[in-house]
């Protein structure tokens, strides 16, 4: 079979940019805002600006025409999928504008507490808003506001129903599996099960982000209480990810931690509220600035990040002797072609 072709910096003829890895780089992730209206106890962000309500960009935020200037430059690279997150980016005011101005060759899509729905979600998929995900650890109003810090669970669940209303099908539910929401899990599989429209996605607890390894619990017991009640089982290629049907409701499993597999077919890349390129969503020591953002600092800096992209970020980080992550030193300076297949 012929090899595509691709020039120096490993952009095939699809467009997109291949990294060292053979992993082309179709999506990216772009935090609108690290301001956030709950301060979740699993966050790193711990609810950080002010968050009265949706508002102007604040200094520090990229502005929409910086967001669509980007967006536009990395359409030339073959990215289509865009997906908005924060924070919370519903603090934005100007996010319908960032939606509806965003190339109509990308995908878009939007992560979210839910919160702001309720009157704005029909006016985002106008926009040309296609998919959501709403935060939601527990289907208990006490358990919700001790996880989340927020009284805003009958709010949340407006915002589903908003969402589904204005045509965002599916609704999926994000729910951080961890030892204070392991026991809300099974209500929440079979909520979703009985309530169309809407899917589960339970992502694993990265004790990094927080410094609490304690809260941990085992996911590959999570996977075989679903494998044991499924109808039916799907192996998903990208990041190596299962998806369970429980009764016709869909739940997937992301599980980055100690999964070597998860990286392998990541394509994505990442954007801070600041303008910072990131190769790895969940690591911060490969922040590349884009200068003033004009067009060729983009794509000068976007072709460093992907051409810079490690093959595993479970490496990045192991547990030392007291059971600590520490950062593996030999990991970030060994040369990326030693890698195996």
């Amino acid at each position: 079979m012929t090899e595509p072709l691709a020039d120096d910096f490993g952009r095939e003829e699809t467009g997109a940019l291949s990294d060292d890895f053979g992993r082309e780089v179709t999506g990216v992730r772009i935090s609108l805002t690290d301001r956030c209206n709950f301060d979740c106890i699993y966050c790193h962000n711990e609810g950080l600006g002010d968050t009265r309500g949706p508002m102007e960009p604040e200094d520090d935020e990229m502005t929409a025409d910086e967001v669509v200037r980007f967006l536009e430059v990395v359409e030339e690279y073959g990215v289509r999928k865009a997906k908005f997150t924060g924070g919370e980016p519903m603090l934005r005011g100007d996010l319908e504008e960032i939606v509806r101005r965003t190339p109509d060759s990308m995908e878009t899509s939007l992560t979210t507490n839910g919160t702001f729905l309720p009157g704005r979600a029909e006016a985002l998929r106008e926009a040309g808003l296609e998919r959501v995900n709403v935060s939601q650890d527990a289907l208990d109003p006490e358990a919700f506001a001790e996880i989340t810090k927020s009284g805003a669970y009958d709010r949340v669940l407006e915002g589903v129903d908003a969402a589904l209303d204005a045509g965002l099908d599916p609704v999926k539910l994000n729910m951080v599996v961890f030892e204070h929401t392991a026991g809300y899990v099974e209500d929440m599989v079979y909520h979703v099960a009985e309530n169309e429209g809407l899917q589960l996605q339970l992502i694993e607890y990265m004790p990094e982000l927080t410094g609490r390894p304690e809260w941990s619990i085992d996911i590959q017991r999570v996977h075989d209480w679903l494998a044991d009640i499924a109808d039916r089982i799907e192996h998903r290629e990208m990041h190596d990810r299962k998806r369970y049907f429980v009764n016709g409701g869909m739940i997937e499993i992301v599980d980055p931690v100690e999964n070597e597999e998860f990286c392998a077919n990541c394509g994505r890349v990442r954007v801070t509220h600041e303008g910072y390129l990131k190769g790895c969503l969940n690591r911060n020591d490969d922040l590349r600035p884009m200068g003033e953002m004009s067009r060729e600092e983009i794509r000068e800096a976007y072709e460093e990040t992907v051409a810079n992209r490690v093959p595993y970020y479970g490496e990045y980080l192991k547990k030392n002797g007291s059971g600590e992550y520490e950062i593996n030193e030999r990991y970030i300076e060994a040369p990326k072609s030693t890698t195996s297949d």
